[in-house]
């Protein structure tokens, strides 16, 4: 069974008022509209591991994410579309008796849900971890945490290749940087970084890696508590968005990077003259547990 993808997502210019008077341009590529679930940039970090899993004879696959992961929910129902077993090593213990909307939904799609302690989670890059659940869970593929391998970057640089070639920022959403490194190694763009976790510096060591220009620049600054948390003013702020542009974004990660980049704008980080293009990640999903404060 296949999956019907929107494979011309389209760019969708902003409201001037949000932007004028601070850059000349600024736009958002609506990759939110690839698909309902497997939405944003989601599918281009699958799509190779997927070939890749068929190619190898693999019955299923076996991935990691937290209370609020896009990538658990999206492989869920990538799995669920081609017949495939599916498996999610959950990080905290105590999520097993207390499941988030985007938990929930992996379940509906069919995926076992393995919950494990945080110290366990950190091993989800030991080769020998790794051989362990390979033994246990038989003939499943194992994708990283976010997609985050060669065949993940190497779908996200298909996002680059969307781009057009006039904006001089393209501004993005990052959860373990693969998007980012992708985009950055396709474009002539400086790309910006938007991290909505505590700390997120620590991604630069997996930006050093990947991409080889030094053309991104990291931001952390907007993360309103930590990943998947969030404040009053930023659900004021994706209303207020919304009203303007008629875009919805996603509380977890593209509305802290439109925040961010709003306060940006009037700080003059910005010269006058700059073309932007925003990156909308999709995973609209997450706004489930928030859905009855927003206006859309």
């Amino acid at each position: 069974m296949g999956i019907t993808l929107n494979e011309h997502p389209r760019v969708q210019p902003l409201n001037k008022e949000w932007y004028q008077g601070k850059v000349t341009q600024m736009d958002m590529l609506r990759l939110d509209e690839v698909h309902t679930v497997i939405s944003g940039n989601k599918w281009y970090k699958l799509k190779y591991n997927v070939e890749q899993l068929a190619k190898r004879g693999y019955k299923g696959v076996l991935t990691f994410g937290g209370a609020y992961s896009n990538h658990l929910i999206a492989t869920a129902a990538t799995a669920y579309k081609y017949d495939l077993k599916s498996v999610g090593i959950v990080r905290g213990e105590e999520l097993a008796n207390n499941l988030s909307p985007t938990l929930k939904q992996c379940i509906a799609y069919g995926m076992e849900l393995v919950f494990v302690s945080r110290s366990e989670y950190r091993q989800k890059s030991d080769v020998e971890y790794l051989n362990t659940l390979q033994a246990k869970y038989g003939a499943l593929y194992i994708v990283p945490e976010g997609g985050a391998n060669e065949l993940g970057r190497l779908g996200a640089k298909e996002i680059g290749e969307m781009i057009p070639n006039d904006y001089t920022h393209v501004c993005v959403s990052v959860g373990t940087g693969t998007t980012m490194a992708g985009i950055a190694s396709s474009v002539d763009a400086r790309v910006l970084g938007y991290a909505p976790m505590k700390g997120g510096q620590y991604l630069k060591e997996n930006l050093k890696e990947w991409v080889k220009e030094n053309n991104y620049e990291l931001f952390d600054d907007w993360h309103f508590g930590g990943f998947g948390k969030h404040k009053p003013e930023l659900i004021g702020f994706i209303n207020e968005f919304y009203n303007l542009n008629k875009i919805p974004l996603d509380i977890v990660y593209t509305a802290k990077m439109m925040y961010g980049i709003n306060e940006q704008l009037t700080n003059g980080l910005f010269s006058i003259d700059a073309k932007v293009l925003c990156i909308h990640t999709g995973g609209l999903q997450g706004n489930i547990s928030v859905s009855a404060q927003l206006g859309f």
